[in-house]
């Protein structure tokens, strides 16, 4: 890596101990109505044909949770898929997820689809994030796990943020293989990215 990626991904590693600490910060009674606003924020400015898949993600941690998405989607049969962790320094696999199925561990204390669920490839990717800035840069938790499964895709996704509006930040470094967001959704509203595709 050049000195200039090393710098960013020290920028970058220092951002997400404030972007950790902001998120933590969020107080438990607004995580709820959050998630219920950004899901309904979500199916009226996000479109959708009815055959794309849409990966989604279980959530961890502090993320928003975008289980009433989850439901709302499937409900509607909208083919939903989750990400499931194959290994250390491996691409993310989607499986689809159909009502009723049963989730397992898959890794982070996040959940997913068996292995015998089919694997399919996203239209849309709902990601998680530690924060977001106002050109559409996501800070994720530094694994690189997005990054190598969009990396490896025929044909780019289109790229949706979920995350609560607190979790902006300034400005995010953007290393050459950081994908920009075509769209943030939190409990406020839906922002677009021009030229993020």
């Amino acid at each position: 890596m050049s000195n200039d990626g090393d710098a960013i991904e020290d920028a970058k590693a220092a951002l997400r101990s404030r972007a950790r600490a902001q998120r933590a910060a969020i107080p438990a009674t607004v995580s709820g109505s959050a998630a219920d606003l950004a899901a309904a924020l979500f199916l009226a400015e996000v479109p959708l044909r009815p055959n794309e898949v849409v990966a989604g993600y279980w959530p961890i941690r502090e993320e928003l949770d975008c289980k009433p998405l989850l439901v709302k989607l499937v409900d509607s049969h909208q083919p939903v898929c989750l990400p499931v962790v194959q290994g250390p320094n491996l691409p993310l696999d989607f499986r689809l997820w159909e009502e009723g199925a049963a989730l397992y561990p898959s890794g982070f204390g996040t959940l997913a689809p068996s292995e015998l669920a089919p694997a399919v490839t996203p239209d849309v990717v709902v990601m998680p994030l530690l924060g977001f800035d106002s050109r559409g840069t996501r800070l994720g938790y530094g694994g690189g796990y997005y990054d190598r499964t969009l990396a490896g895709m025929k044909t780019r996704p289109r790229l949706v943020g979920y995350a609560y509006s607190a979790q902006e930040l300034p400005a995010i470094p953007r290393a050459p293989h950081d994908l920009p967001l075509d769209a943030i959704v939190t409990e406020r509203g839906v922002r677009r990215f021009e030229g993020a595709s």
